[in-house]
């Protein structure tokens, strides 16, 4: 369960995808956890590829590793409460600029790669904080779904504080 917030992080990343989500039904935020974890799962296998330090390599990885399981938690919840997902302009942005970062990730190499992976996920989490306790959280109307993403919050916190750290370690501040 404390993967189910780490689906959300890319909703508040990308500033039109967060003007999208006011007033999102729970069927709409089920897509856009489902594709905010897609977006962090296909930049971390990037990372996972191409970073030149290993602790970017591993951060990666977790990224993968957890976002894949938040998607797993997500979807079981949304069967069980028998919701189906509906794509929306929040989700269709969240994919449409995860597209573009893989795009330009895929461009670069050595310490540029590592620093703009690093870069984006501080970015990233942050927003998805923000994005949870403003807009997510208050905006979910389903008891079960609002419950899991207060529930793994702390999973996000953590995210960032990992991703701050790397960044940190490489001599880059915000």
């Amino acid at each position: 369960m404390k993967y189910a917030v780490i689906a959300v992080v890319g909703l508040l990343c990308y500033p039109s995808a967060n003007a999208s989500a006011q007033g999102a039904t729970d069927a709409q935020i089920a897509s856009i956890v489902v594709t905010a974890n897609e977006v962090d799962i296909d930049a971390g296998q990037v990372a996972e590829a191409r970073a030149t330090r290993q602790e970017v390599k591993t951060f990666a990885r977790l990224m993968v590793t957890d976002h894949t399981g938040v998607n797993k938690t997500a979807t079981d919840l949304v069967t069980r409460l028998k919701v189906t997902p509906q794509d929306n302009p929040t989700s269709q942005s969240l994919k449409s600029e995860g597209d573009k970062n893989v795009a330009t990730l895929k461009t670069l190499e050595g310490d540029a790669f590592d620093r703009a992976y690093v870069n984006h996920e501080v970015a990233y989490h942050q927003q998805v904080i923000d994005a949870l306790d403003k807009t997510l959280i208050p905006g979910a109307t389903n008891a079960e779904l609002k419950a899991l993403l207060i529930k793994v919050r702390p999973a996000f916190v953590a995210h960032l504080e990992h991703a701050k750290t790397l960044q940190s370690s490489m001599g880059q501040g915000h």
